[in-house]
């Protein structure tokens, strides 16, 4: 199960379907099996800014944060991967700097997302070009074309 959480004042902006189609597909390329659970929240840069202070030490906002946590949720009986919040306003503004509509670059900082819950990272070249390409590959599945320079 997908959980999708919008902060109420992006309610009316976000379409929570492109957002689970987004993670299933990673899910999908990846070959999870168990159908496991994960939330996806999209919320303002302010939040962001806290739990990046809080959990890496950086005072500064971002446009998305994962928290992995892989455990058996009882209740749903199905593995919980973790949770992915996302900056809105943070997306809105990437999205214009790079030419594309705003739901492109939810999509983009979903599969980002999940990709870290599922342990891949990019702090070595060798990590962030099997991430890239894994991204960029799920990205065309999806039907977009996004040059990501530094995500």
């Amino acid at each position: 199960m997908i959980l999708i959480i919008v902060q109420e004042n992006f309610r009316e902006l976000v379409a929570d379907q492109i957002l689970t189609s987004a993670a299933e597909a990673v899910l999908l390329e990846c070959e999870v099996q168990d159908s496991p659970s994960l939330l996806v929240r999209i919320t303002d840069d302010e939040e962001l800014k806290s739990l990046n202070l809080q959990y890496r030490g950086i005072n500064k906002t971002t446009d998305v944060l994962s928290f992995p946590t892989d455990f058996t949720d009882p209740d749903l009986e199905s593995r919980y991967l973790g949770d992915i919040v996302i900056s809105y306003s943070r997306a809105e503004e990437q999205a214009q700097k790079r030419g594309h509509f705003i739901e492109a670059e939810l999509q983009l900082l979903v599969v980002h997302g999940v990709l870290h819950l599922l342990g891949y990272d990019h702090g070595e070249l060798k990590e962030k070009e099997e991430m890239w390409s894994i991204q960029s590959r799920i990205l065309g599945k999806l039907g977009l074309d996004i040059d990501v320079e530094d995500k």
